[in-house]
């Protein structure tokens, strides 16, 4: 496979009539058009569009797009089934990639066949524009607009940024990118997980040396997609795995192990098309070598899972053509951020709660965040021990990043989302939340020395804009240094199932007010997200997990004969055996739990069917324990 042979970007800049046709008739290996829509179940659409007939009818695409209705995209109570037409509609504004079939090669070029992947906007009914890419494309151009009005309505600020007048500024700038982890193992293999915990504790894995296969893998997906410019980073081992076997083929098995992928950030409604992108590219690849590829945010309970943590800033580009970061102090020894900066967190701290089913909205997402995975539990923030020295605490929701030597690189980092975030949804509302901040500092006139004092308050204390029953900075591990009953009086109780994860609608109406300034996420997108995100919680938990519960408890049998056994034997045995009955056998008298939760969810009582899955849970983990401590105790 010839790389140089290959078309792999079509950048923003050639998306004239004549580059596209220049560009697509020049690579006939790319053998179809895909317009890629982004709904708000985070589903992309794929369709396959002969080149020839795109080219042909280039100027109908660009207005037309292709149509399709509200059975084909995820966006319930606005495409509905009597008002179903949705058009899909190519985004000039952002790079567009091929994406190539591996498994099938052209005969005429000896090239991989390709499929042009246009992102899209959903566009309902002629009018309306819908969808996670429309919203986080509004909220850009809404956030870039209101602080460079704040900025010139608050002079103030110019004191703490390298700029002498606003008349300097071209434009705001917000950038993004994530750090993608991921698992990948060989097929069938299933997860010893004591193994995956010892090796975790010891940090075997952890920056190792990649061997084998999954080295291969790893080492052509960086050059592909290297390839498509988005500035690959580095690969590397992530915390979870175990040691790879070699097997008498020559070729290492039993793989399982995490991975991640790093890239330059960019824009962001460029970060969020470049992971879709990327991870398509990390699958097929892997694929390739016969490896699977999972980027659930919990593949193996009890195991370090994976995140996709979010990094975000903003700048401004100068008139001279310098750029300045927003966020970075002039003075790296005195203060952490300038007053924009600490308006922003203070922002995303305070707001969080709406944020929060926008970003873990799954049973997988919610699974991952548990304390000591290296996952945050609790809203808060850490800057670090002193403004001269940096330091980078894990266990907090949001990290400050920055550099003296690099004051662009100042940033945050939100280290709750996961690979299968919506990151459209995740950069749009923490930025609108960021925005509400930002506002709230600069309007005030307050100064970094003012906002930092803010930010560390005590609990019980009263400041301007924050809350005064929470505390919002804490230095230390907030998984050691806090109880569990301390970190959620501090800090809020959070969302332990999905349900609970969207009530937050309803409890934080004033909050729910930032995210829908200037109609960036209507009642009726609230509505239509709230129903997807519960449908799909009421069908995994019903049809999927209840099963899956319902196979561990039929896996733990009796092995042992009662004369043989010890006292611990039948004790544990009668504990395992009482489980079992309580979790999954129905009564004439008594419903099982797993019948329980079932009916809860069909009559629709979903806070009852909440409460009992988090009973469930707890339940199925002490049933695990106790079998695996039962056999190992047999001979």
């Amino acid at each position: 496979m010839n790389l140089d042979k290959m078309l792999f970007t079509i950048p923003k800049e050639a998306h004239d009539r004549e580059s596209i046709i220049q560009q697509l008739s020049s690579h006939p290996e790319v053998k179809f058009v895909s317009l890629v829509g982004v709904d708000l179940g985070g589903h992309d659409t794929d369709e396959k569009i002969p080149v020839k007939l795109f080219i042909e009818e280039l100027d109908r695409f660009f207005q037309q797009g292709v149509q399709t209705d509200g059975s084909s995209v995820f966006l319930p109570k606005i495409a509905a089934l009597n008002n179903a037409k949705v058009d899909i509609i190519p985004d000039l504004d952002v790079n567009w990639y091929v994406d190539y079939n591996f498994d099938y090669v052209c005969e005429m070029t000896g090239l991989p066949v390709g499929t042009l992947r246009i992102p899209s906007l959903l566009l309902h009914n002629h009018s309306e524009h819908v969808g996670s890419r429309v919203i986080l494309k509004k909220t850009t151009e809404v956030f870039r607009q209101t602080v460079l009005e704040l900025i010139r309505e608050n002079p103030y600020v110019m004191e703490y940024l390298d700029i002498s007048s606003v008349d300097e500024i071209e434009q705001i700038v917000m950038t993004g990118a994530t750090e993608l982890e991921f698992w990948v193992k060989t097929p069938e293999d299933k997860a010893d997980r004591e193994q995956l915990i010892t090796s975790q504790e010891l940090k075997e894995q952890y920056w190792q040396r990649t061997r084998g296969d999954v080295r291969t893998a790893m080492e052509k997906t960086l050059l592909v997609l290297d390839r498509y410019g988005v500035g690959i980073e580095m690969g590397h081992k992530e915390a979870g795995g175990i040691k790879a076997r070699l097997g008498n083929s020559g070729k290492f098995d039993h793989i399982m192990e995490q991975l991640e992928i790093d890239w330059k950030y960019t824009t962001l409604l460029q970060a969020a098309d470049n992971e879709m992108h990327i991870k398509y590219v990390i699958k097929d690849i892997f694929r390739s070598y016969g490896l699977m590829v999972s980027f659930m945010a919990k593949p193996i309970n009890g195991i370090i899972g994976s995140g996709a943590h979010t990094h975000m800033g903003v700048a401004c580009e100068l008139r001279d053509g310098r750029t300045v970061n927003l966020f970075a102090p002039k003075d790296f020894s005195r203060d952490f951020l300038t007053p924009i900066g600490f308006g922003a967190l203070m922002g995303m701290l305070k707001n969080y709660e709406v944020m929060q089913p926008f970003i873990a909205s799954s049973n997988d997402a919610l699974n991952r965040l548990k304390p000591n995975f290296e996952a945050p539990v609790c809203i808060v923030t850490s800057l670090g021990h002193d403004a001269g020295v940096p330091s980078r605490n894990r266990t907090v929701l949001i990290g400050l990043v920055r550099d003296e030597l690099n004051p662009k690189s100042t940033r945050f980092e939100l280290r709750s989302p996961n690979p299968k975030s919506d990151t459209y949804l995740v950069l749009a509302t923490a930025y609108l939340a960021m925005l509400d901040g930002i506002e709230a500092a600069l309007t005030a006139g307050k100064t970094p020395a003012e906002l930092e004092a803010a930010l560390s308050k005590k609990y019980g204390e009263e400041v301007f804009y924050l809350e005064k029953d929470r505390v919002y900075r804490s230095e230390k591990d907030v998984y050691d240094a806090y109880t569990q009953e301390e970190r959620d009086r501090l800090f809020g109780k959070a969302p332990e199932t999905v349900w609970e994860s969207l009530r937050c609608f309803d409890l934080y109406p004033d909050k729910m007010a930032v995210l829908g300034r200037d109609d960036m996420l209507d009642e009726l997108t609230i509505e239509s997200y709230r129903e997807a995100i519960l449908v799909q919680w009421v069908k995994e938990l019903h049809n999927r997990i209840i099963p899956e519960i319902m196979e561990v408890v039929r896996e733990c049998k009796k092995h042992h004969s009662d004369h043989e056994a010890t006292d611990f034997d039948l004790e544990n045995w009668k504990q395992i055996e009482e489980l079992r009955i309580y979790l999954g056998q129905d009564q004439i008298a008594t419903k099982s739990l797993l019948t329980r939760i079932k009916r809860a969810l069909e009559e629709g009582d979903y806070e009852a069917a909440s409460e009992m899955q988090l009973e469930m849970q707890e339940k199925a983990e002490e049933l695990i324990r106790l079998y695996v401590e039962y056999k190992k105790n047999l001979f």
